[in-house]
């Protein structure tokens, strides 16, 4: 269950995978965020998602697919409106910039 937030609590402890996915702008709309879950296109901790209720937490990892591009972030905070990009962005870190060209984890740092 989602934790409601009182006045003197900053942020809530959980929330809705479909309107997180809209509050960091990786979809425009609620609806477009269902679609994508619906899509079998989306993972929890590597578990497929297959409900847009399903409560996302500080730490949970997403993978999900864009268009052509493969997105793997960790949520680091949960935000509490839609905002602009850059304040999108702080609420995770991107660990796609990890893989290499074949969307695989290196084993071992590359030798310079």
């Amino acid at each position: 269950m989602s934790k409601r937030t009182t006045p003197g609590d900053p942020s809530p402890q959980k929330m809705r995978l479909d309107r997180l996915l809209v509050y960091l702008r990786f979809a425009r709309t609620r609806s477009a965020a269902s679609r994508l879950i619906a899509k079998s296109a989306l993972r929890r901790n590597r578990i497929r998602v297959r409900r847009s209720s399903e409560a996302i937490a500080i730490g949970d990892v997403l993978t999900f697919a864009i268009g052509n591009t493969v997105r793997i972030i960790e949520i680091v905070s949960l935000p509490e409106r839609r905002g602009p990009p850059a304040m999108a962005q702080s609420h995770y870190r991107d660990l796609d910039h990890d893989l290499d060209h074949r969307g695989e984890m290196p084993l071992a740092a590359p030798r310079t």
